[in-house]
Order: structure tokens, then C-alpha cells, then sequence
């Protein structure tokens, strides 16, 4: 008897101790679960999404993000069943998905970035010479849209510039090498701007607007022959040597690349004075994916992370201003003397785009 009872009581021992690991294990998993989001996003941010910190910090408001990069535009052609979000560089491709997948408004919109042209010193330093720029220092300047938008009309080249005889790499057709607007977004609001200095300072707004302004929306695109549909590409391919001396870029991937190298050789920052910021705004398929751009509007930790990405959070300047204190020989913090250009409807835009393309 003795024996059996102690059988029983070692049976009884062995199955309370695993009874409490297994609810150890249970309470564990409670506490660090995440819930898995799936997301398609503009590839600008796919080194936000992969940094480890922001990693860390949705994982500890309980979020594992999970994204795929595409153009902004050409989200509007995929199947997003099965993702929680979309994640376009501006409002016009997200008011578009928004309408197809029956979004409620209004849309989370964490963070946005100017619109800037990188170029060459060798080209700043020419287009200033010529009154198409102005220089404040050797690394930051104002590209005068007016007076761009009339050379490409006339299509000017570099060797009818003074100063461009002294620079080999200074050849053929004047122009900003720019992403496919029919897929990416900073090569749509390249037309927004340029159609609205073209436009006599008024938005693309009908037919008669866009007939007006297609031709010069053509020469701008065509002269580059093959594009690139990620802006994040075309900004690899500038900074490695490749390419047109002067690319449209994002403000957030000069200030993220500063971020990490301080200082670029032979980097000269232009800002149009009329140019169009990317408002990146998120496009929330179901609860969590809304949940996670409040989150990201929100999260004092994750703003911060955005602004170490070169993004400027929405609602608050002094934080992207005091964060890039280091870097002002390059970014205009404050915009000054740069004029925002209002954005087309989404159906002038696309019919834009298209006549560009021809």
C-alpha cells in the first residue's frame, strides 16, 4: 500500500509541475505575444520598417510588422487581400485605395518629406551661375522653378551654359532625372509642381489645364528616356556616381543618409522654390492596421525613429528642426523661401501622368 501511494504521489508531484510550466509558458507568451501586420509600403520607408529599434518599439506596444515595397501608384493595381495596410508617399494614391477598399476617413498620416533635387557642386555651381539656382553655402540652395521650367521649354542644354565647358560630365539636354509617374509617387508630384509653375501658379485642375501644360509635362519626361520606378533606387544610383547630375529625391533620404555619414562629398542640396510634400499617409484595410497608424502618429518613441529616418512627423516642426541641428549645412529645417504647391485631384494627376508618358 505504501508503495502505490507513493507511485500516486509522484504521478500527482510530476503533473503539478508541468501544469505550472505550461501556465508559466501561457503567462509568457500573454505578455510578449505581438500580433503580426501585413503591409505594402512606398520603398522609401523600407529602411524605417527594417530598423531594429522601430522593431523593437512596435514589438513592445505589441505589433510585428511584416511589409512588401511598391510603388506608391501601383498599389493601386495589386490584390491587398490578406494585408492590414497600405502605406503610399502621399495622399492622392491613398485617397485612390481608400475609395477602392471602402475606407472610412480620416486617414492616419504620420509623417511627410519635401520633395528636393540632389545634384553635383559641379551643377550647382553652374546653375547658379546662370540664375537657375541660388547657393547658401557649398552644400545647400534654392533651384528657381521659374526659370528651370523655361529652359526645359526651350530645351536647353548644358553646353549653352556658362560655366558647364570647364565640367566633361556636363553634356547634352538640361534635366531632372526623375521616377515614372505612372507608378511612383515623387515622379507624380514632379508634374504637380512643375504643372503648377507652368500653369501660372495655379493647380491642374480640368482638361483645357492639362492640354495646356502636357506638352512641357512630355519634354520633362521624355528626355530622360527609361525611368526607375522607385525613388529609393534612384537615389542609390546618384549617390554611388551613376546617372544624371541632378535626381528628385525625397528630403527624408538626404536626411537619413546624413544621419549616417554626416557629411557627403560633392552633394549639393536643392530645394525648389515650388515644390510638393509627400504626406505619407496610411491606408488602413482592417482594425489593426488602423491601430498601427495611430500608433505611428502617435508613439513619441516611433516619431523620433521617423526623424532619425528623415521624416518630418506631422504636427510638430521643432522636433524635426532640433533633431537635425548637425545637419542644416545641407536641409532647410524651416522651408524658408519654399513655396507648397497644391496636388491635382488623383484623376488629373493619373491623366497627367499618362499624357507625360505619351
Amino acid at each position: 500500500m505504501r508503495r502505490i501511494a507513493g507511485i500516486v504521489l509522484a504521478v500527482l508531484l510530476i503533473g503539478g509541475v508541468v501544469a505550472a510550466v505550461v501556465a508559466g509558458r501561457h503567462g509568457e507568451d500573454k505578455g510578449t505575444a505581438t500580433k503580426t501586420v501585413r503591409g505594402v509600403i512606398g520603398s522609401e520607408k523600407a529602411d524605417f520598417f527594417a530598423d531594429p529599434d522601430v522593431v523593437k518599439a512596435l514589438a513592445a506596444k505589441g505589433y510585428t510588422v511584416k511589409t512588401e515595397a511598391s510603388g506608391s501608384w501601383a498599389m493601386e493595381g495589386l490584390d491587398l487581400k490578406g494585408y492590414d495596410f497600405a502605406f503610399p508617399s502621399s495622399q492622392a494614391p491613398a485617397d485612390v485605395l481608400a475609395a477602392k477598399y471602402h475606407v472610412q476617413e480620416p486617414l492616419p498620416r504620420p509623417f511627410y518629406s519635401p520633395l528636393v533635387v540632389v545634384a553635383h557642386r559641379s551643377a550647382a555651381d553652374v546653375l547658379a551661375a546662370n540664375g537657375l539656382a541660388t547657393l547658401d553655402g557649398k552644400s545647400r540652395g534654392t533651384l528657381k522653378m521659374g526659370a528651370y521650367v523655361d529652359a526645359a521649354r526651350h530645351n536647353r542644354t548644358w553646353q549653352q551654359l556658362k560655366g558647364a565647358s570647364s565640367h566633361g560630365e556636363l553634356t547634352g539636354t538640361l534635366y531632372i532625372a526623375s521616377t515614372d509617374p505612372e507608378s511612383s509617387n515623387s515622379g507624380a508630384l514632379y508634374l504637380a509642381a512643375a504643372s503648377y509653375v507652368a500653369n501660372g501658379g495655379k493647380v491642374v485642375a480640368g482638361k483645357a489645364d492639362v492640354d495646356r501644360t502636357a506638352p512641357l509635362l512630355r519634354r520633362l519626361v521624355s528626355v530622360q528616356g527609361a525611368q526607375q520606378s522607385s525613388s529609393d533606387a534612384v537615389f542609390r544610383d546618384f549617390i554611388s556616381g551613376a546617372g544624371n547630375p541632378l535626381v528628385l529625391v525625397y528630403e527624408s533620404q538626404v536626411a537619413s543618409l546624413l544621419a549616417e555619414q554626416h557629411t557627403v562629398d560633392d552633394l549639393v542640396v536643392l530645394y525648389p522654390d515650388t515644390t510638393v510634400n509627400s504626406d505619407h499617409t496610411v491606408v488602413p484595410l482592417d482594425a489593426n492596421g488602423r491601430a498601427l497608424g495611430e500608433l505611428l502618429s502617435t508613439d513619441p518613441t516611433l516619431r523620433k525613429l521617423a526623424v532619425r529616418h528623415g521624416f518630418r512627423p506631422q504636427g510638430d516642426a521643432a522636433e524635426f528642426v532640433a533633431a537635425t541641428a548637425d545637419r542644416t549645412a545641407y536641409l532647410n529645417q524651416k522651408l524658408t523661401g519654399v513655396r507648397q504647391a497644391p496636388v491635382p485631384t488623383s484623376a488629373v494627376l493619373h491623366e497627367m501622368a499618362r499624357r507625360a508618358r505619351g
